[in-house]
């Protein structure tokens, strides 16, 4: 199948299962290429690999271009630095960047629920293909994105540079939010949050809604639409089902450090000395 019926599946899939629900993101998701987002390749979980294992998958792969319309998330870097083109083999390092699954990125713009004119502020450009999705919708002038990785940032730009569109990309931290654009209709958070920052309420208009993944350590997450009030508190609720984001860079556990000789024997995994 050519990339154009690779689409056209896409929204039929992504329609038939709910996720897809109205004219103008289903047009939206019709125009926008997801493979240009993933032009430096994704990796591929090593089936059977323990611990999980990651190889990479090229543009030259003849897996590459039906992958990209899957309806899964696609890791696009590992180890906060290291991306596919980087790798020769597998790779055995926590990821810290994708794609996230299409049927989430249109759930979540469908639950966020702008209208014309509406101004944007996203938490995590990652690939940029959502921040396409919402500029095909409202227009590049309506979308700040937020970035904190700089490639990552400057990949997305690219990218959406490829497919027309210029949003107000911004390399920093999304949970500071971008005071100077302020104040936005609408906050969305592509990335799982601890708690929700006060700078995202504090930069809502009121009667604006804040779209966040709110979780923990353990992965357990919701997605939660806030509406912010006049006197600058938010309220809303939990939206169901199970929603899976990598936490927020500044939001991470902070790393577990040496484990020494007789945690490793505890495990039953032997050995002398340190593992760091």
């Amino acid at each position: 199948m050519n990339e154009e019926e690779l689409r056209s599946r896409l929204v039929e899939r992504l329609t038939d299962s709910g996720h897809l629900r109205t004219g103008p993101w289903r047009k939206a998701v019709s125009a926008v290429p997801r493979h240009e987002f993933l032009r430096g390749g994704f990796f591929q979980q090593v089936d059977g690999s323990t611990p999980t294992a990651w190889a990479p998958v090229m543009p030259d792969d003849p897996r590459w271009l039906e992958g990209c319309y899957d309806d899964a998330s696609l890791v696009t870097q590992v180890a906060g630095t290291i991306v596919p083109g980087d790798v020769h083999g597998e790779i055995m390092r926590a990821p810290t960047s994708s794609s996230t699954m299409p049927g989430l990125v249109v759930r979540m713009l469908e639950d966020l629920q702008v209208d014309a004119g509406h101004r944007v502020l996203e938490i995590g450009t990652g690939t940029g293909y959502s921040t396409a999705l919402m500029c095909h919708r409202l227009g590049d002038e309506s979308v700040t994105s937020v970035e904190v990785d700089e490639n990552v940032s400057t990949r997305a730009r690219v990218a959406l540079g490829q497919c027309g569109f210029a949003p107000n990309l911004i390399v920093g931290d999304g949970l500071a939010g971008y005071e100077n654009g302020a104040h936005y209709d609408r906050v969305i958070a592509t990335c799982g949050l601890l708690t929700v920052p006060r700078e995202l309420i504090e930069q809502t208009r009121p009667g604006g809604t804040v779209l966040v993944t709110l979780g923990g350590w353990l992965y357990s997450s919701e997605l939660a639409r806030l509406t912010v009030h006049e006197d600058g508190t938010a309220s809303g609720r939990f939206l169901g089902g199970h929603i899976s984001f990598m936490l927020a860079r500044p939001q991470l556990p902070p790393p577990l450090g040496p484990v020494w000789s007789r945690d490793l024997v505890d495990l039953g995994l032997g050995g002398s000395g340190s593992l760091e």
